[in-house]
């Protein structure tokens, strides 16, 4: 089998529910994975009761433990997305994938057992290694295993599931943070929920296939031919349908050479790593800015603990049903617009949010930040994975994508100085002006990728 004719029946498969199927597949791992990243806020305060988190200078870097908690998160990240996501380069999309999910459940399922903060900061930041090298590997998965027509509606979708796990670790920290059961208190059982059905999915997972079009890569045509014919069959595809006309590719000869980190440096890729990591540092300050701290912000604006939980939980379904509104229109536009109209809502309502006082107009416009922000993520989760080539795609994304990590890492820190000495108005400035930056970046030097196939954009 040829490249061109593996590019044509890629791009020949059906929307058919086998498909579909494989979609969710992958996005339900993603959901764990989510669930996973916006549990700080909502667990924080569970380990402040007990005693084992202190606010302010009392924490135990001289900070508050929570900043501590989110920043030893994303610095894990930032090392499993920069420097072990090119594994999957290396071993294939599948294996990273399967070995990605047992260590972060692993040292999840620690987590629950300790009784100290220096311990559970540590622990963490294992824990967002093992993430890091997990959400890179299944972006990837995802853009070279659907066809060009339905990219952005596979991954309007897929991230629809995944953002359901906002609203659920949302409804599972307000039912059991304040309680404990059997001796354990209920921060623990959030983490615990994470652990068992991510290592239910580990199992079902078991029976993806690897990425064709790596396999081609490494010179195993037989191999990508079999997964190919497997899915196709899934898809209902009889041999007639399968080809009626190649692809004519820019550089045939791509699928013969392997990628080198320094390629992403070479002119033909230089901008486009710039472009995404100045977006990946702006863009994580408005999402995890606005999602992690949600219910400090909500208790900024005058509400209870109780009702910032119970507030949050509306808010948070803006993610979910972002994506699945989006998915409705998604293959309609050029996706680079996609992720500026999304920053640019966020720029938008973050502003009036700061200047609201009833629980309506809070909920309205905290669930149109999260309605743009789920716009803005899957749009460029899948368009950072479209520009660059099979050889480089994890490499390249993992390494511009850890920016959104390490600026995580410093953003959770100033966010918390912020909101200790400025309050919520210092906060959403922040979030506004690092937005306002994502639009202007993605605007003027974005390259444009609809209806284009991955091997020449």
């Amino acid at each position: 089998m040829t490249a061109p004719e593996l590019i044509t029946r890629i791009d020949a498969l059906p929307s058919s529910p086998g498909l579909w199927r494989f979609i969710i597949l992958l996005a339900i791992g993603g959901f764990f994975e989510l669930y996973d990243l916006f549990q700080t806020a909502y667990i924080s305060p569970g380990l402040i009761a007990e005693g084992i988190f202190h606010t302010g200078s009392a924490g135990v870097f001289g900070i508050s433990d929570q900043a501590a908690f989110a920043s030893s998160t994303f610095l894990g990240l930032f090392i499993g997305t920069s420097l072990l996501s090119p594994l999957a380069d290396k071993f294939g999309r599948r294996l990273t994938f399967m070995f990605a999910l047992l260590w972060y459940s692993f040292f999840t399922l620690l987590i629950v057992f300790q009784h100290q903060a220096e311990w559970i900061i540590f622990l963490r930041f294992l824990v967002g290694v093992g993430l890091g090298i997990e959400l890179v590997t299944i972006d990837t998965y995802l853009v070279e295993m659907v066809p060009t027509r339905l990219r952005s509606k596979a991954f309007a979708f897929s991230f629809f599931i995944q953002f359901m796990s906002v609203p659920v670790v949302a409804l599972i920290s307000w039912w059991f943070v304040p309680h404990m059961w059997f001796g354990l208190t209920g921060w623990r059982y959030v983490l615990l929920v994470s652990v068992v059905f991510s290592l239910f999915i580990w199992i079902v997972r078991k029976k993806l296939p690897e990425s064709p079009r790596w396999l081609m890569q490494q010179g195993q045509a037989d191999k990508a031919q079999e997964v190919l014919e497997n899915l196709e069959k899934q898809c209902g595809m009889g041999k007639v349908e399968r080809v009626t006309h190649l692809v004519t590719l820019q550089d045939e000869a791509q699928f013969e050479r392997r990628g080198r980190f320094r390629e992403i440096w070479t002119p033909q890729f230089r901008s486009r790593t710039i472009m995404l990591m100045i977006f990946n540092i702006f863009q994580a300050i408005g999402f995890f800015g606005f999602g992690n701290w949600l219910p400090a912000l909500l208790t900024g604006q005058g509400s209870s603990f109780t009702h910032s939980l119970s507030y949050s939980i509306i808010i948070t379904l803006g993610f979910p049903l972002g994506c699945l509104i989006s998915a409705l229109y998604a293959d309609k536009f050029e996706i680079k617009w996609q992720v500026v109209a999304g920053a640019l809502g966020v720029v938008i309502f973050g502003a009036l949010f700061g200047f609201q006082r009833s629980p309506l107009g809070m909920i309205l416009c905290g669930f149109m930040v999260s309605y743009c922000n789920a716009w803005m993520t899957y749009s460029f989760h899948s368009y950072q994975t479209e520009i660059f080539p099979t050889r480089i795609r994890v490499t390249a994304v993992g390494f511009c994508y850890s920016f959104s990590r390490l600026s995580t890492v410093f953003s959770s820190i100033i966010i918390g100085l912020f909101l200790q000495y400025t309050g919520n108005i210092g906060v959403l400035a922040f979030i506004v002006a690092s937005m306002a930056i994502v639009v202007l970046v993605i605007s003027v030097l974005g390259p444009k990728t609809k209806d284009i196939e991955l091997e020449n954009i």
